[in-house]
């Protein structure tokens, strides 16, 4: 293996743990957030939103390695777990885009039934880091499924 290999699977795993550590920390800060003051909530709302900005920053860094990975080593775009990791990362980045800006942005709004939001926040973080942790399985164990 070369250096510039090892050098690139090396970012490539700092990357996914920059994107899935963050995940970790919104379970202990939901049940926070439910018996936070109004000003201790924002804090909370500020910390996901900053999670999440890290967490896509270091998604864009793990898809650009990942490229990078299969163009320079032994793995084809073929391979069955390189297609099913591509096709949850694409589920994902869907998932992303409506599971937690929307919901923080509501919470603000006045008159919403704010526990109703922390469950769709919590459950969305469940099924966010159920999809990521699938990913990282694939890309851990490297089965052949066809």
């Amino acid at each position: 293996m070369s250096m510039w290999y090892s050098l690139l699977l090396y970012i490539h795993i700092l990357s996914v743990i920059m994107s899935i550590g963050p995940f970790f920390v919104f379970i202990p800060v939901i049940k926070k957030l439910r018996s936070a003051e109004v000003l201790e909530q924002h804090a909370y709302l500020n910390t996901f939103r900053s999670a999440i900005r890290l967490a896509k920053h270091a998604g864009h860094l793990l898809v650009i390695t990942g490229i990078l990975l299969v163009i320079v080593g032994s793995w084809t775009w073929s391979t069955s777990w390189i297609i099913m990791t591509i096709a949850i990362l694409v589920g994902s980045l869907l998932f992303l885009a409506r599971a937690f800006s929307p919901k923080i942005r509501k919470f603000e709004e006045p008159g919403q039934d704010k526990e109703r939001i922390i469950r769709l926040l919590n459950r969305a973080v469940y099924i966010y880091l159920a999809l990521l942790l699938i990913m990282l399985a694939f890309m851990v164990m490297k089965p052949t499924l066809w």
